[in-house]
């Protein structure tokens, strides 16, 4: 396959990627890594007018520690993470995960800003950062803010971005030596898109606690009814993971029901184990 006609530009720095983003009313997209643009261009299931390359913008890689956060550029690569060429604050979760994204030549490329821009429902950051508490820092004509990562994911696919704005970090908070986490993925095999994503952090220290299941057929979703069974220290079931989610009105069929359930309670095990 090959992708509609589109024209090409490359920024000089994220200024001139905001400018080249809104220079134009059509359908304007940055290219990082091009894990996923590149695929959904190729299968014309994205059809920009103008791609904006980022890529080599050393703004969006740098890491800087900052008011208990981590400031981690859009344009890292998983591979960076995997290997641990980031400080780590969270324990070791954010490596974990890094290495559970797809295959070695994906995590070369795919960067985690690019990730949480594309929010598809199957990816590991969306669901993964939400459960850390984690921040998106944009910028964008009217200048840059932050949005944190529970607001920015709307739907599947769908994120709090105006047409010419750009992620240009994650904020990820510090994570105390008391922390624990839990991270549990079901795929058909490995390197595959998930088909249920269950996410535990677990920080008595800093009084923060999120449960989060991933890979539904939208936003990732916090199970607070699983976050206080956390917090009380009580192991959860399957069915107990079904009756949280039931009780919180998230509607799947039986197979989907299922699985979430043990990936759900199999992220708390792996959490309250640690």
């Amino acid at each position: 396959m090959k992708p509609a006609r589109f024209d090409y530009a490359r920024a000089s720095d994220v200024a001139d990627a905001v400018r080249l983003l809104g220079s134009t009313d059509g359908f304007n997209k940055p290219l990082g890594g091009g894990m996923s643009l590149g695929p959904m261009m190729n299968l014309r299931l994205a059809q920009p007018d103008l791609v904006v390359e980022v890529r080599r913008l050393d703004a969006l890689k740098t890491v800087a520690e900052e008011d208990g956060h981590l400031a981690v550029g859009a344009g890292i690569t998983h591979s960076a993470i995997e290997d641990g060429r980031i400080p780590e604050v969270t324990n070791g979760m954010m490596r974990f995960v890094a290495g559970q994204i797809a295959y070695r030549a994906v995590r070369n490329r795919g960067t985690i800003g690019g990730s949480i821009a594309h929010a598809d429902p199957a990816a590991d950051w969306p669901t993964a950062l939400r459960a850390l508490g984690a921040e998106v820092a944009i910028d964008g004509p009217d200048g840059a803010r932050i949005v944190p990562l529970a607001d920015f994911q709307l739907a599947a696919f769908t994120v709090a971005l105006e047409p010419a704005d750009i992620v240009t970090a994650l904020r990820v908070p510090r994570l105390s030596p008391a922390a624990r986490w839990g991270y549990y993925k079901i795929c058909r095999k490995p390197g595959e898109f998930a088909d249920s994503i269950g996410a535990v952090v677990h920080d008595p220290e800093r009084d923060f606690t999120n449960v989060v299941l991933g890979a539904t057929d939208g936003a990732p979703l916090d199970v607070a009814a699983l976050a206080e069974a956390v917090k009380g220290g009580g192991t959860v079931e399957i069915d107990d993971a079904k009756a949280a989610l039931a009780a919180q009105g998230a509607v799947f069929d039986d197979y989907g029901n299922q699985i979430h359930a043990v990936a759900l309670s199999r992220a708390i095990k792996g959490a309250l184990a640690s």
